[in-house]
């Protein structure tokens, strides 16, 4: 036990509770990290490195995730360890008239939102011929996000650790939160097995552990864990330097189905492509509810493998060295959870689902600002009570 009272305590060590945990700290507070593991070992580890625009709703998820690029790129200059950032941007494929259709009115919609930001572009058959020699030849057309950017998530997360560091913060790994308790006069006891920990305010950054958590006090958090697959190449000559997707992954996303077969829409398997620094390039994507299941289904890889050689016919002779699940935590209405809860001063930054890297930035901003109540953006649109309101 240590007698120390910290003024915010986080739990969860994935990307989500790191970057909470740099702003905050920076802020001047006294920080504790709580990992039932050891940093960014869960989600965070079994994932690509997006930090997309082009595949958020046009309003405030769109702003959103434009303000976290902005702190994303601002961070690959400010801390001391690189974490493989590049800014190729992303495109769409559109493989049929309709899709083509749908996305170019996106394009539309995305920069009549953006005012004179205008990141989005349509695309023709003929530039997506001057993209990329490997795309098939049946695809119509798509549309590109100038905005777009990656980066190494893995790194980012002990890049953003190693940077709040330089401040009051300290990391408890192998410390999972068996219990919380209210002080009597304020704050809480969070105790893992026989350790304790005072603070001020609780942060639940668990992402779909968030829930378990939440039932500490009684709070009901609408999570649930999604899995998605991946699969990884041996080295070899890049299909394309830029983030790919088709645009079918949107449906996928948000749970409407599109032109593939029964199994495909089933396992909301959509093509994701993208290269990474050490040339290698990551093939996705899935989506499917089964519980904490990680295992790889074979099934699925299968299915991805012959959606994206629909797309990329040369794929059929690259060689791909490994796959691995990950769990993703879903919330109802694909926009993550970032507010207090009804128990005053317990927090809640979890449910970004595929989300979570590219909007660690901007989360772990407002947090540090809702720590230190000087929120500067009306973020209303993510409080948990919105999912109470839907239900009357």
């Amino acid at each position: 036990m240590t007698n120390k009272i910290y003024d915010v305590v986080i739990i969860g060590g994935g990307i989500i509770g790191a970057s909470i945990a740099y702003y905050t700290a920076k802020t001047g507070l006294s920080v504790a990290l709580l990992e039932a593991n050891t940093v960014a070992s869960g989600t965070s580890s079994k994932c690509d490195g997006n930090v997309l625009l082009i595949d958020k709703e046009p309003g405030f998820d769109s702003r959103m995730a434009i303000k976290s690029q902005s702190l994303i790129k601002e961070l690959s200059t400010t801390l001391d360890m690189e974490f493989e950032f590049r800014h190729p941007g992303s495109i769409f494929l559109c493989a049929n008239e309709d899709e083509l259709e749908q996305g170019y009115q996106w394009v539309d919609q995305h920069n009549k939102e953006n005012g004179d930001n205008k990141f989005f572009k349509k695309l023709n058959k003929e530039d997506l011929k001057n993209d990329s020699k490997y795309f098939s030849d049946h695809l119509r057309g798509g549309i590109e996000c100038t905005n777009d950017s990656t980066i190494n998530p893995y790194m980012l997360a002990f890049s953003l650790i190693n940077q709040a560091k330089k401040y009051d913060f300290t990391l408890f790994e192998k410390t999972p939160v068996t219990k919380i308790d209210r002080l009597q006069d304020e704050g809480f006891k969070v105790i893992s097995n026989d350790l304790e920990y005072k603070a001020r305010k609780v942060i639940n950054a668990a992402g779909i552990y968030a829930p378990q958590i939440g039932k500490l006090l009684e709070i009901d958090i609408p999570i649930v864990p999604r899995k998605g697959h991946i699969l990884v190449s041996s080295r070899s000559e890049l299909l394309g330097s830029r983030k790919i997707q088709e645009f079918g992954y949107l449906m996928t996303k948000f749970g409407k189905e599109r032109e593939a077969t029964k199994e495909m829409n089933d396992y909301g398997v959509a093509l994701v492509h993208e290269a990474t620094q050490s040339q290698n390039f990551l093939i996705g994507s899935s989506r499917e509810f089964v519980g904490y299941d990680t295992r790889v289904n074979h099934k699925v890889i299968k299915l991805m493998a012959e959606r994206a050689i629909e797309y990329f016919p040369a794929m059929k002779d690259m060689n791909f060295i490994r796959s691995y699940a990950g769990l993703r935590p879903w919330t109802p209405d694909n926009l993550p959870i970032i507010s207090e809860t009804k128990v005053s001063g317990f927090y809640i930054a979890a449910g970004h689902e595929g989300d979570g890297i590219g909007l660690s930035a901007i989360t772990g901003l407002w947090m540090s600002q809702i720590m230190t109540g000087k929120l500067e953006d009306d973020i209303s649109p993510l409080s948990i009570n919105r999912f109470e309101e839907a239900s009357r």
